[in-house]
C-alpha cells in the first residue's frame, strides 16, 4: 500500500509541476515572440508551442482524477456531516459505511463505463487536435482514476469497519512548519482567551 500511496502522490506532484512549467514556457515564448529582436524573433517564431495548452488540459484531467482518489484516502473531500455526527455511534457508523460503499459503487460504475468507452474509442483513428495522440490514451484517465477512487473508498470503509475512525485532514496544518501555540501568537493572552484590552473594557 505504501508503494501505491507514494506512486499516487508522485504522479499528482509531477503532473502539477509539469503543467506549470509547460504553461510558463508557452507564455514566455508568446510574449518574447512579439518583441522585435533581429534574428532572435525569427528563431522564436519557428518554435511552435500551440500544443502546450492542450497538453496542460490533459495533464490537469489526469491530476484531477488521481487527486480525487488521494482526497478519499486522506479525508480532504468536503462533506456535510453535521447531522450524522450528532447521531449515536451505531446509526452513525451505518450511515458512514453506506456513504463509503455508495461512493465505491458509483466510482466502480464510472470506471467500468469509462473502460468500455476507452475500448471502443481505441478501435477508431481519433486523435487529439494539436498533439495528435490517440484519444484513448487521454480518456484512459477515466477508468484508471475511477477504479483507484473505488479502491480508496473500499479501503477507507474497511479501515472504518475495523477501527471506527475515518481519515482526517487538518486544513490548518502545513507540512514542515512547527506547531504554534496561542501563547506564541498573543504573548499577553489571558488564560480564558480574553485579550487584556477586552478586560479593561
Amino acid at each position: 500500500m505504501k508503494a501505491l500511496d507514494h506512486l499516487e502522490e508522485w504522479l499528482i506532484a509531477f503532473l502539477m509541476g509539469a503543467a506549470t512549467v509547460v504553461i510558463f514556457v508557452a507564455v514566455v515564448h508568446r510574449y518574447a515572440s512579439g518583441i522585435p529582436w533581429p534574428a532572435f524573433q525569427d528563431w522564436l517564431l519557428t518554435i511552435h508551442l500551440s500544443w502546450a495548452q492542450e497538453l496542460c488540459i490533459y495533464m490537469f484531467i489526469w491530476m484531477a482524477k488521481f487527486g480525487a482518489a488521494y482526497g478519499v484516502r486522506t479525508g480532504i473531500h468536503v462533506g456535510v456531516d453535521v447531522l450524522i455526527n450528532r447521531m449515536p455511534d451505531k446509526p452513525r457508523a451505518g450511515f458512514v459505511l453506506f456513504g463509503l460503499l455508495a461512493g465505491a459503487l458509483f466510482t466502480g460504475i464510472v470506471g467500468s463505463l469509462g473502460a468500455k468507452f476507452v475500448w471502443e474509442i481505441a478501435h477508431t483513428d481519433q486523435v487529439s487536435p494539436d498533439l495528435e495522440v490517440p484519444m484513448w490514451l487521454v480518456f484512459l484517465a477515466i477508468p484508471f482514476g475511477s477504479f483507484l477512487m473505488c479502491f480508496r473508498f473500499l479501503q477507507v470503509a474497511w479501515s472504518f469497519q475495523r477501527t471506527g475512525e475515518l481519515p482526517h485532514h487538518d486544513h490548518g496544518h502545513v507540512e514542515g512548519m512547527d506547531e504554534v501555540s496561542d501563547a506564541d501568537l498573543v504573548p499577553l493572552a489571558m488564560k480564558d482567551n480574553l485579550h487584556p484590552r477586552d478586560v479593561r473594557k
